[in-house]
């Protein structure tokens, strides 16, 4: 959507508000020996008594509050009280929801306690790439650039993009145009960026794929070539120079 007026701002600051602090609740209120289940719950929870809609829940009945996906599950994890967190574990959290017809989406992905497999510097990759790719978003700027900006980062880093998920438009749906904001310079995407829309900036960093499949339950999805991945995800305004972060208090920077 594009922002015309202050009441469209006020909504969408509301709903981003609203999955910022579930997705900060949540990944705080994760622990071992908690399964993928509970810790939907307790988001759905939150979701609810701000009057909220799960975005996925209610656009695609998907089986959940939130998406939950752990160790190589890339995205789409559907919670489960037979999937039990364990200390270690690389786990992925993604928030969206709908607010008085406004709509926002993010995500993260963290080590669980003690990064006993060596998970972090995925997770930092994720997260130093995001801001830098978010800070160079500003009207007029092709998306296509920001997807190669993307790819290079994560490759100087010694790790590869998921080139089939991407972020996209939002505001009063789930997802709308840019339908595709790449993690990779997208040769036959000539859009850029419009001064006052929403997008969702996701990136995709990954150990050893370059795609995502789904499995035979419809939703996860995992790496073709196997390996792991680390999604970071933020809800915001473009302007003519640097964007409003609408789900910056989900505090994924730190």
């Amino acid at each position: 959507m594009s922002i015309t007026k202050e009441s469209e701002l006020i909504g969408m600051q509301q709903v981003s508000e609203v999955v910022a602090y579930t997705l900060k609740e949540m990944k705080n209120y994760a622990k071992p020996g908690m399964s993928t289940k509970q810790l939907d719950d307790f988001g759905g929870k939150i979701l609810n008594d701000f009057g909220a809609n799960s975005a996925p829940n209610k656009t695609y009945q998907f089986p959940g509050w939130t998406c939950i996906s752990i160790d190589q599950e890339f995205c789409h994890g559907i919670p489960s009280p037979n999937k039990i967190l364990k200390e270690g574990q690389l786990i992925n959290i993604d928030v969206s929801a709908e607010l008085h017809g406004f709509w926002s989406d993010n995500g993260c992905s963290f080590v669980l306690g003690e990064d006993k497999f060596g998970y972090q510097t995925l997770v930092d990759a994720s997260k130093e790439v995001l801001k830098k790719a978010i800070l160079n978003i500003k009207g007029g700027v092709r998306i296509a650039d920001i997807g190669q900006l993307i790819e290079t980062e994560a490759k100087k880093r010694g790790f590869k993009v998921v080139k089939n998920l991407t972020g996209h438009g939002i505001g009063r749906s789930l997802h709308e145009e840019p339908s595709e904001i790449a993690n990779f310079a997208d040769k036959n995407n000539k859009t850029r960026f419009k001064k006052n829309s929403v997008v969702a900036i996701e990136t995709f960093i990954s150990t050893h794929s370059n795609y995502a499949i789904t499995l035979d339950d419809d939703w996860t999805m995992v790496g073709n070539k196997g390996g792991y991945m680390a999604q970071h995800e933020h809800t915001i305004i473009i302007t003519d120079s640097k964007p409003i972060i609408l789900t910056e208090k989900n505090e994924i920077w730190g």
